[in-house]
């Protein structure tokens, strides 16, 4: 229950910080970490040990790529890995397999909103091929993102919810 409380309660300033500054702060999500690791350490020992670390790890990992290839920012991976770390490997996984599906679906909203199908694809190429975005400029670049610590939250939500999708 304890771990419940403190999940909902990083994903909630997670969720409030991105949405005002396009930041998932560090100050939340180390502590995180650090509280689901030593939290199911004290329940289970090494076993609870081995299992934060599987979901930090899961969780890290799942983002990374995208991350890598300046589709998300690094809060967002290590919000994941947080999320991971209290949770365990299975759970961080399941609720990035609702996270994956909510945040395609914000980006189709996002895509049709701003009518700029032209600009995301453009916007992929340059990265794919330059390591760079085609379009310069941190507002402009907001503009057409999405703070992905909403899909991640809604995703956690989800499975809490309605359970795993696998």
């Amino acid at each position: 229950m304890l771990i419940t409380i403190v999940l909902f309660f990083v994903l909630g300033i997670s969720v409030l910080t991105d949405l005002q500054n396009r930041k998932i702060l560090n100050a939340v999500t180390i502590p995180a970490i650090l509280f689901g690791l030593a939290y199911n350490t004290y329940l289970s020992g090494i076993d609870g040990l081995l299992f934060s670390a599987i979901g930090l790890f899961i969780g890290f990992f799942l983002l990374f790529i995208p991350f890598a290839f300046g589709g998300m920012g690094a809060g967002d991976v290590k919000l994941l890995a947080s999320i991971g770390a209290m949770i365990g490997g299975e759970l961080v996984f399941q609720s990035f397999l609702y996270t994956a599906i909510i945040g395609g679906v914000f980006a189709i909203i996002l895509l049709l909103k701003n009518k700029n199908i032209l600009f995301f694809i453009r916007n992929i190429m340059f990265r794919f091929f330059y390591k760079q975005p085609a379009l310069e400029g941190e507002k402009v670049l907001a503009k057409h993102s999405i703070p992905y610590g909403v899909p991640i939250a809604l995703g956690v939500l989800s499975l809490y919810c309605f359970g795993g999708l696998i």
